[in-house]
């Protein structure tokens, strides 16, 4: 009795348990819910993995349980031995054939669906991006565009946008789950290629899939699609970009000062190649602040003070500047929106 207890407290623990986590998991985060090619193919492929398993473990626990049933040992039957069958060549050959069948019904899809993906991903297109992984962000390149921006990639509903990808420091990994698989990115002169299509507008969470460091499980970034009209308007904003531009208020100009004599040897603004932090052209309209933070102005003071609160290992600074000075750097961030352009139907 107290080893059935055991049992089933140990079994209600771990149910409690995966019904908890169950909840951990960001909107958007999810490879079950495919909003691009790439997705859904995996998916696809999840699902036929999965349907061989069920069927079998079906097909095992049948056999297993005819044979509990069919040879188990009657009343006055001791030391009951069933008829063996060593050397049996019908069940070798069943048992061998089918595992061999079963394995190329998921590998032909499996290798089929790689080279698919693998091949597409080295086409060239009209909108390409080259990304870059830093600890603990992301940076995008528009090539040919003169486009340099951080952490929210804006990609057009319905176009398939190609990346090549690297690290400036360790391996890490972009992973998009929504819409396509995930790629390592290596440092070096290595790159990967891959290509992003989604197929609706909306706000898609992107994590680093790679553990890179003690702030990995905070290395987010989000895919941000919109209509082509949408996205050829965003283009033309970034593009006429002034990062010399005077703002309108006083306390922002005061920050602005304040940037250019603290930050901008780190971060840049505008089309200015990629810096040790972030480019920060487009920072008013990002979705998150150091791709975790809600984007709110006191947020913000308190990530300029003590980033490494918030990310711990990260190359920032802390009180490099007062928090009275932060507050001015931040109104002057949080003004600079180039492009109001945002999907209307945001899925974040």
């Amino acid at each position: 009795m107290k080893g059935w207890m055991g049992k089933f407290r140990a079994l209600f623990l771990f149910s409690s348990l995966a019904l908890v986590l169950s909840g951990c998991g960001k909107e958007n985060l999810s490879a079950l819910k495919p909003e691009g090619y790439g997705a859904e193919v995996i998916l696809d492929l999840m699902i036929l993995s999965i349907a061989i398993m069920v069927f079998v473990f079906i097909v095992v626990m049948a056999i297993y349980t005819f044979v509990l049933v069919r040879y188990r040992a009657k009343k006055g039957q001791e030391n009951y031995i069933p008829k063996q069958t060593e050397g049996n060549k019908a069940l070798e050959i069943i048992w061998t054939v089918i595992p061999i069948i079963l394995l190329l019904v998921l590998a032909v899809p499996t290798v089929q669906a790689t080279f698919d993906l693998a091949e597409e991903s080295t086409k060239k297109s009209d909108i390409q991006v080259e990304v870059t992984g830093s600890q603990f962000w992301w940076h995008f390149e528009y090539k040919g565009q003169e486009i340099s921006t951080s952490q929210d990639l804006y990609i057009p509903e319905g176009e398939r946008v190609y990346l090549t990808m690297k690290s400036s420091d360790v391996i890490h990994s972009f992973w998009v789950p929504s819409i396509a698989g995930k790629v390592d990115t290596n440092p070096g002169d290595n790159e990967n290629s891959m290509y992003l299509e989604a197929y609706e507008e909306g706000v898609y969470w992107g994590h680093c899939a790679e553990l890179c460091g003690p702030a990995h499980s905070l290395m987010d970034f989000r895919v941000v699609v919109v209509s082509p009209e949408e996205f050829e308007q965003w283009v033309n904003d970034m593009k006429n970009v002034d990062p010399k531009a005077e703002p309108e208020t006083t306390v922002a100009q005061e920050g602005q000062e304040l940037f250019q004599n603290n930050c901008l040897s780190c971060h840049a603004i505008g089309s200015a190649p990629k810096g040790v932090g972030p480019n920060l052209t487009n920072f008013g309209d990002r979705t998150k602040i150091a791709g975790i933070l809600e984007p709110t102005k006191e947020n913000l003071v308190d990530w300029i003070v003590n980033p490494d609160e918030f990310k711990p290992g990260n190359n920032m600074p802390s009180n490099l500047v007062s928090e009275e000075e932060a507050s001015k750097i931040a109104e002057y961030l949080m003004q600079l929106q180039p492009s109001k352009i945002t999907p209307e139907s945001a899925k974040e």
